[in-house]
């Protein structure tokens, strides 16, 4: 398994290290509550990646949105099932302290009323079985912590219309990026609760590439083969790292409050070596040894959906129990046994001369048992490369992924 493992200090689900990446500006002060949960979740995320990488072609997903949802689940569970749960996702104390501290991370990434030059928000939403009975503490909870009030549905006769109304919420807390979420035939007439978490992120470069720059050039998808893609250009001081093996960069958005990472290997078919040594250590002193310079950058434009069913990959990563007959979610409801059915994640993401659009939804169902200024570098990303978008004042990432094939 690959260990994609970032390092600590701030408000997400996936933190990097404050000392590490506050390349752009300096990371915002957080709680040691939030600080912890977010090394947890750094695990975690990184833990994921390594399974999900396992697979050939593009990637994108938001940890954040699958831990997010997962945490409200969580509220939810007791006896092994919770203690199961929480060694998965690596959650680091107690569930009071647990889910002040996520409701801490989704405040600073709403950050309500503030003026900003990009768009970022996250939203949380439980779907119940009308006039099921779901337990009123961990309903309170969800609403507090979560901002996830419940909205009564009727999955029993009205299965369709129900998984339409969960489907359309999540198409309009993502700008309609993520449509279908939930695809025909995922939920049932016993179908108890359905659990989502929707962000959205669209931010313009700091300094935007020229459009009649970009041009058809070649991108090698593997050692011996080639496509055409639109390679887009531009020439500006950026942070830089640079080793025979690798090189990492920093592309700002507009008010330098986010970025683009890009982890670019030397070989076109270098990937996977260079994801194997992504530990927390490797990363936080790669970063801090960046340095400015005034780079000509190739990037091409990307832009690709990704849809994953995370049963048997949370399952293989420790956490199988929830989804079996011996599930115990009675923290939910106490009429009868509950467990997870599926949890369903999809994300999208865009890429061109303006800047970046995102977004990402995910979906829990339950159902009962039976360098120095001046000095010149050349960034050319026309191979497998590795990028992830982050908040630099928190230094919370938000999104991860892969391009393979743009």
């Amino acid at each position: 398994m690959h260990q994609f493992m970032f390092s600590t200090l701030a408000a997400g689900t996936l933190l990097l290290a404050a000392a590490a990446f506050s390349v752009a500006q300096p990371p915002a002060k957080i709680n040691p509550d939030a600080a912890a949960l977010a090394k947890g979740n750094n695990a975690f995320a990184g833990n994921l990646y390594g399974q999900l990488s396992s697979k050939d072609g593009n990637l994108f997903f938001s940890p954040y949105s699958i831990s997010n949802a997962l945490a409200m689940t969580y509220a939810g569970a007791k006896g092994k099932t919770a203690s199961d749960m929480a060694a998965t996702l690596q959650f680091p104390f107690d569930e009071n302290r647990l889910h002040a501290a996520f409701a801490d991370m989704i405040k600073e990434i709403n950050q309500p009323g503030k003026k900003r030059k990009y768009q970022l928000s996250v939203a949380n939403r439980i779907w119940g079985q009308k006039d099921y009975g779901f337990l009123p503490n961990f309903l309170e909870l969800s609403k507090t912590a979560y901002g996830a009030g419940l909205q009564e549905l009727d999955f029993q006769k009205a299965t369709e219309q129900s998984r339409k109304t969960i489907n359309d919420w999540v198409a309009k807390e993502t700008q309609d990026k993520i449509k279908d979420l939930l695809p025909e035939g995922s939920l049932a007439n016993d179908t108890r609760m359905v659990l989502t978490n929707a962000i959205y992120f669209k931010a313009n470069w700091a300094e935007a590439f020229n459009a009649k720059a970009t041009k058809k050039e070649d991108f090698k998808v593997g050692a011996d083969k080639k496509i055409k893609v639109d390679m887009m250009k531009q020439t500006e001081m950026m942070s830089l790292l640079q080793n025979d093996e690798f090189q990492l960069l920093e592309i700002p958005y507009e008010g330098r409050e986010l970025s683009m990472l890009v982890l670019l290997p030397r070989k076109a078919d270098g990937l996977a070596a260079v994801e194997k040594q992504l530990t927390a250590d490797n990363l936080q002193e790669w970063v801090g040894k960046m340095k400015r310079y005034m780079v000509t950058l190739s990037l091409p434009k990307f832009k690709f959906t990704t849809e994953i069913k995370l049963k048997d990959t949370l399952t293989k990563m420790g956490m199988g129990l929830a989804f079996t007959e011996k599930a115990d979610f009675s923290g939910m409801a106490s009429r009868e046994k509950l467990f997870i059915d599926a949890v369903i994640h999809k994300a999208f993401v865009a890429v061109d001369e303006k800047g970046t659009e995102a977004a990402a939804a995910t979906a829990v169902t339950i159902r009962p048992t039976s360098a120095p200024v001046g000095q010149a570098a050349t960034f050319r990303a026309d191979h497998p490369f590795v990028f992830v978008i982050r908040d630099n004042r928190t230094g919370s990432v938000l999104f991860m992924g892969r391009v393979v094939n743009p």
